[in-house]
């Protein structure tokens, strides 16, 4: 069983990576894109509207992530055993 659990603990730990990673790449893109094109906005109207719509992305795709780890937390032994039977099963089949 202890196996079991070091699967599952590895699993958990890759996809908390993959995440991280992608919010942090989320808000380099964002924040390099809002300086890259600083200039193109016709009016500081407009850098208000944009700085604000990136912004709100931000904000609320990390809220997301942030949920769905907080998820995968909560019910990891569930979600990560089912997928590890099935990639025991789908190994086990290619190997006959």
């Amino acid at each position: 069983m202890s196996d079991l659990n070091s699967r599952i603990e590895a699993m958990h730990r890759g996809d908390i990576i993959v995440a991280s990673a992608f919010v942090i790449g989320l808000w380099f893109a964002v924040i390099f894109v809002a300086w890259a094109t600083w200039s193109l906005a016709p009016s500081g109207l407009a850098r208000t509207v944009l700085l604000i719509g990136g912004a709100l992305v931000l904000i609320y795709n990390t809220a997301a992530i942030r949920a769905m780890l907080r998820h995968y937390r909560e019910d990891r032994d569930f979600m990560y055993g089912l997928d590890i039977k099935f990639l025991d099963a789908a190994r086990a089949a290619k190997g006959k």
